[in-house]
């Protein structure tokens, strides 16, 4: 089922309220415990809504993790920055896991076709930028957690590519 290998993932949540302490974090501790799950070690960390900020922790933890996920800042306000803030820092976007998760947050409301989640690449680090609301980073999770483990081996240098992807390990 999962790996044997434990890979480190960190959970970044980008909110302003939450980094000042006037709200509590909802979607990074469930984040967190859903990749548990999957089999990673899970660091976490709260910014404000800056990009300076952001980057900074991306830029800081690309090193040490396998999986980089944010939580947070990819609506339509003006303090949304997130996407914007992460895409410099790729080396590539990898679409469909965007049009995966609006996808599966369209089963759940219409307001998902707003999200402007994404998905990318820094060097061997899968990025996954998810929405701030927990409902809603949940179900952007869970809808690619089974391509993560081959996206990571992939970004290892593995070539094969299975027959089928139900047959494929979900963790790291």
């Amino acid at each position: 089922m999962l790996a044997t290998a434990v890979h480190r993932a960190l959970v970044l949540t980008v909110s302003d309220r939450s980094a000042r302490g006037e709200r509590p974090d909802a979607s990074g501790p469930s984040l967190a415990e859903r990749l548990v799950a999957l089999g990673f070690a899970v660091d976490r960390a709260v910014v404000p809504d800056e990009p300076a900020a952001i980057v900074a922790a991306l830029r800081q933890a690309a090193p040490t993790h396998r999986l980089l996920v944010t939580t947070g800042g990819t609506g339509l306000t003006p303090r949304d920055v997130t996407p914007q803030s992460v895409r410099p820092l790729l080396d590539y976007e990898i679409p469909g896991l965007g049009e995966v998760m609006r996808s599966e947050g369209l089963r759940h409301t219409p307001r998902a076709a707003l999200s402007r989640s994404l998905a990318g690449v820094m060097g061997e680090v899968l990025v996954l930028v998810l929405p701030g609301s927990p409902a809603g980073a949940l179900e952007s999770l869970d809808a690619v957690a089974p391509l993560i483990g081959h996206a990571l081996e992939l970004l290892r240098g593995a070539a094969d590519h299975p027959t089928g992807a139900t047959d494929r390990p979900v963790g790291p």
